[in-house]
């Protein structure tokens, strides 16, 4: 009926207060599919973004004013021309920095430090657990309270920035309604960039630090009533936040797919106007 544990440790599964089960779990239905398909979405996002972000090619559409998300804001006078409405106050950059190095780090900490995020690479990556009874491999849990993990409490720090990032992909998409002549234009393109960062903002408020900033700390939400609204309002977004999560990386890559496409003259933009 049961067996010594195949290790020696004396924590977790292996407690000597713990029944002594050779089998890793006793559940008979499919539950590796799930932490398997969120390593292969995490894998495809992470290879392909960190591909474009390196390759200095197809990133901008002058003629329409396209800006690629993962190269937004363009600072360096490596940028082509066109591609810096804010000035590039830095110079030449070498090939092995990214053209948007300021922001895809403070990007890149604000998606690994989300709840959300924690829970999928946890239990995905760490197997930490990998599903609901199913053991993990570990034989101690130090929480988030040393290196690297303790990291995880910049959190609220790196939703402050990417707020400010979002205004940035929302000046991106406003400047994205421009005609080849000049003047104002809509394309396929425009709708894209809009739908895109639409979806970033959901996910950006979504996010419980956005819950924490309008809501924390009070005692009493009818003494604050604007705030209580803001909360309510966060709140309900924060019930969608892990399909925003998963959302707004299929939206980054096929807004970035499609900029490169036209950039590259692969194909040319549906213009709905002008």
């Amino acid at each position: 009926m049961s067996a010594p544990p195949k290790n020696s440790d004396s924590a977790g599964v292996g407690a000597p207060t713990r029944a002594r089960i050779v089998e890793r779990t006793l559940r008979t239905d499919r539950w590796w599919l799930a932490p398997l398909l969120t390593v292969l979405g995490l894998s495809v996002f992470v290879v392909y973004a960190s591909v474009r972000s390196w390759v200095r090619t197809a990133y901008f559409v002058e003629d329409y004013h396209y800006l690629t998300p993962f190269y937004s804001p363009c600072l360096s006078d490596s940028c082509v021309p066109g591609s810096s409405d804010f000035g590039t106050p830095i110079g030449e950059l070498p090939m092995i920095i990214p053209l948007g190095f300021l922001v895809l780090p403070f990007l890149l900490g604000f998606r690994l430090t989300c709840y959300y995020y924690r829970k999928a690479y946890y239990r995905s990556v760490w197997f930490s657990p990998p599903a609901c009874a199913v053991a993990e491999p570990h034989g101690k849990y130090t929480g988030e309270t040393r290196l690297p993990l303790i990291v995880q409490n910049a959190h609220r720090y790196f939703f402050y920035v990417a707020l400010v990032v979002s205004l940035i992909n929302t000046y991106d998409a406003i400047r994205a309604f421009h005609g080849a002549d000049g003047g104002f234009g809509i394309g396929l393109g425009t709708l894209i960039m809009v739908g895109n960062v639409i979806l970033l903002w959901a996910y950006t408020v979504s996010c419980h630090s956005c819950r924490h900033v309008t809501g924390g700390r009070l005692t009493h939400f009818s003494r604050h009533p604007i705030r209580y609204r803001l909360w309510t309002g966060v709140s309900k977004l924060n019930t969608r936040h892990m399909q925003l999560a998963w959302t707004t990386l299929a939206t980054l890559i096929v807004t970035d797919f499609y900029v490169m496409l036209v950039a590259s003259g692969t194909i040319s933009d549906l213009r709905l106007i002008n």
